[in-house]
């Protein structure tokens, strides 16, 4: 299996129909290291990870788990607890 077309459709799929088998991480939770970018490197972070999730990345075959980092702005953190549906926003 190549990695989806649609990285996102795939997300909101696992995330509606089988959302327990779906594993969240916070970044900060597993960082090690981190360098914003200069003129000799580009901006990195070092994350430990288990080693499961290093073999799927590094080699292996091309048929694995979909693992993406995911974005969530600050503006929707804060409507979260929110009630009032703004427009644009799914109900």
């Amino acid at each position: 299996m190549n990695e989806p077309q649609d990285p996102l459709h795939s997300l909101a799929f696992a995330l509606e129909k089988h959302p327990q088998k779906v594993e969240v991480v916070p970044i900060r939770r597993l960082l090690m290291d981190s360098a914003r970018q200069n003129a000799k490197r580009p901006a990195y972070v070092k994350l430990a990870v288990p080693d499961e999730v290093v073999k799927a990345t590094r080699g292996g075959s091309a048929e694995g788990d979909l693992m993406l980092l995911v974005r969530v702005p600050r503006e929707v953190l804060e409507r979260e607890g929110s009630r009032i549906v703004l427009p644009g926003e799914v109900g």
